[in-house]
């Protein structure tokens, strides 16, 4: 068992994570750190929309996990290792607490692994490997301690966290569950220490956002349903150029000019340094000396242009497009009532003759700020469609007794046979790419005792398994006893680094911190707390 221990009456300099676990992230013990994660029941239901909207656009555009680099992968030694801190201990899965499992050859996956799905400091969106695990609330998610916690920027725990289990290209089966708290080793909150690379999660039950009944509504209901906390999404669907210039008439109040819910998209670029009063025209025409950059206009409300600057930039002024022209009596009154329901950002005025009773002449006023776009990038068009839900029928459930929940054990010795599972997808070292990611894959054999070279993640008590898999894979579980007819064995590892042992670029081992006594203190405080529901 290793100790990170603080010099007497030496200074201790901040590493990691510690302003956050020394912000009330740790307990008053020295072994199990907390943290919060969704808040509260609002705030986990606005975290669960934001991955399944779309028909899941947020998952799928979600990538593996980058913590490792080519520099991590490194050897493995075979000096050192672990020493137990307890006597061997574990707790069954769930489901198998009173009973005793059998032997058979055909390989299962279990039912509950899954991806946590997560947003950096960067703004990424990311993945890791993980499993449901046997808790009192049936609540409670196992996985690699680098898949909860930012340690790139030494900050707080990911944004956005979630649990999908039995995930596949986009589709959650079970719900989305999104993490309440967070659990690790104080060492690994506090200082990095990869040594305790491991995190337990608790989640709140699952939602299903198609487990609701949708109904279309007009955008401003939308927005005022999403205003006061409800739940609801908005269906893209692609247009021509010619369907989108049919506008209104076409698609009704989802159309794209009077509802402007599908403006033309391009790509939009930074102002070019060189644009003066005096070539701005060149620049509209397209013809200035930066060629394929055009200033164009984009449609904004009488408020936003007031506050707007007047220079050049993305975003002043665009005063030639904003001036007021004259129209028609029937195109007044068809924008005035527009502009009531919503449908119009502009404005209208009626000029009264001299009897100062009878309207003369009619006239509008959009206002529009500048866009500075590539005049080669391709115009996109599209409709939206606003849908409500119900939020009858979301609730989906504690995890563990949708999808189980894994057993737990500790400081069990090294050369027993474990199954280990995950979603693989990086690359190996050399770029050769064996893995997508999309499905999991697992590697079978026994374990040993190694030290992974790594000082700078401070790691020395790390067992390790012969596996090719990459990452994506990392957080894992490691199975001791697994029981191919129940899919189910006890969590005595989670993946968290990748090894080339013989040095030919490949990922040929991959490693576990060690689950010894106080990693059970750890899982034991975040198996007794509960964490409710999200509808």
């Amino acid at each position: 068992m290793k100790r990170i221990l603080i010099p007497a009456g030496g200074a201790l300099l901040a590493t990691g994570l510690l302003a956050a676990g020394l912000a009330g992230a740790a307990q008053a013990d020295d072994t199990v750190a907390k943290d919060n994660m969704a808040t509260s029941a609002a705030n986990a239901k606005a975290i669960a929309q934001f991955w399944a909207e779309n028909n899941g656009a947020a998952l799928k555009a979600a990538t593996e996990s980058n913590v490792w680099d080519k520099a991590d992968v490194a050897k493995l030694q075979s000096k050192g290792g672990y020493s137990s801190d307890t006597k061997p201990g574990s707790t069954a899965p769930i489901g198998e607490e009173k009973k005793t499992s059998a032997k058979v050859q055909n390989v299962n996956m279990p039912k509950t692994i899954g991806k946590v799905f997560f947003v950096n400091s960067k703004g990424e969106k990311k993945w890791c490997s993980a499993t449901s695990i046997q808790s009192q609330y049936r609540n409670l998610v196992a996985t690699a301690g680098h898949c909860v916690y930012d340690t790139a920027a030494n900050t707080d725990v990911l944004s956005k966290w979630v649990f999908v289990p039995g995930y596949y290209q986009g589709k959650a089966p079970w719900g989305i569950y999104v993490g309440k708290q967070a659990f690790t080793h104080y060492d690994f909150d506090v200082y990095e220490d990869y040594d305790r690379d491991y995190a337990f999660v608790t989640v709140y039950n699952g939602v299903k956002l198609d487990g609701g009944k949708a109904t279309k509504v007009t955008p401003s209901e939308y927005k005022s349903h999403v205003a006061k906390g409800g739940v609801g999404y908005v269906k893209e669907t692609p247009i021509t150029k010619e369907e989108f210039e049919a506008g209104y008439d076409k698609y009704g109040e989802a159309g794209p000019f009077k509802s402007k819910a599908a403006d033309p998209k391009v790509e939009t670029v930074a102002k070019p340094a060189d644009v003066t009063g005096s070539n701005v025209d060149a620049y509209i025409k397209g013809e200035g000396p930066t060629k394929g950059v055009q200033l164009t206009g984009a449609e904004v409300y009488k408020s936003q242009y007031t506050a707007a600057g007047s220079g050049f930039d993305n975003g002043d002024k665009f005063e030639r497009l904003s001036t007021e022209v004259p129209i028609s009596k029937e195109q007044y009154d068809e924008l005035k009532a527009a502009k009531g329901d919503g449908k119009f950002m502009g404005e209208v005025r009626a000029q009264l003759g001299a009897d100062k009773k009878t309207e003369v002449a009619w006239f509008k006023q959009q206002f529009f700020v500048k866009k500075w776009v590539k005049t080669t990038a391709q115009m996109k068009y599209w409709v939206e469609d606003y849908y409500v839900i119900d939020t009858k029928g979301m609730d989906a459930g504690r995890l563990g007794d949708n999808v189980g929940g894994q057993g737990f054990a500790w400081n069990q010795p090294t050369g027993k046979a474990v199954r280990v599972f995950g979603y693989p997808a990086a690359p190996h070292p050399d770029g050769n790419k064996n893995y997508t990611g999309v499905t999991p894959k697992w590697c079978y054999g026994n374990t040993t005792k190694k030290l992974v070279g790594s000082a700078a993640k401070k790691i020395e008590e790390h067992v390790a398994l012969k596996c090719a898999m990459t990452e994506g894979a990392d957080g894992g579980p490691w199975l001791y006893k697994y029981s191919n007819s129940k899919r189910l064995g006890y969590v005595n590892g989670v993946t968290s680094t990748f090894n080339d042992q013989d040095s030919n670029g490949r990922v040929d081992y991959i490693s576990s911190p060690y689950f010894d006594g106080e990693t059970n203190t750890v899982y034991k405080a975040a198996a007794a707390s509960w964490s409710g529901k999200i509808v």
